[in-house]
């Protein structure tokens, strides 16, 4: 299939690439979540994340009366070498008072197949954390994910982020 500019002119590949880009993007932009009110992914060096590296978050909340899910990102490579993970979850309200949760994240099934979404190698992973939950005082919150395995660094760990969105209904 050729394209034809206005003054009957094929266009070329590189116009084609470019027209192409172009809806892809705007297809990306309309389709956003509104109901997202935080989200950052940090990039783990050497995907081998050392128990002493946490990745930190902050983010900044006003209103104290909705609910938000809040979710935890993970990316893992196919050689990872466990199917689950453990992951201290550290939040520190704007008052200076610090909440510890551990968890533990499962990657991959009893049979071995990667869970969360695959393209290759590469696993996305979605984990829902808390549910409806509401920040008690307004003001900025800080997060820490520390991996809690017992080899580090752990390998196999591409990226962690959180996701914070309004909860529904």
């Amino acid at each position: 299939m050729s394209f034809m500019s206005t003054n009957g002119h094929v266009l070329t590949k590189k116009w084609k690439a470019a027209f192409f880009f172009l809806i892809g993007m705007s297809m990306v932009l309309v389709s956003c979540d509104s109901s997202v009110v935080y989200e950052e992914n940090i990039k783990i060096d050497n995907n081998a994340w050392s128990s002493e590296k946490p990745l930190v978050f902050q983010a900044n909340f006003k209103d104290t009366t909705i609910g938000h899910n809040v979710y935890i990102n993970l990316r893992n490579a196919s050689h990872y070498p466990f199917s689950n993970i453990f992951i201290f979850m550290n939040t520190t309200l704007p008052n200076g008072q610090l909440d510890r949760d551990t968890l533990e994240i499962m990657l991959a099934s009893k049979d071995g197949k990667w869970l969360g979404n695959g393209l290759g190698d590469i696993w996305d992973n979605r984990i829902l954390f808390k549910r409806n939950v509401s920040f008690p005082m307004p003001g900025e919150y800080r997060f820490e994910l520390i991996q809690a395995m017992r080899l580090d660094p752990l390998p196999g760990i591409m990226d962690g982020g959180i996701r914070i969105e309004k909860a529904t209904q």
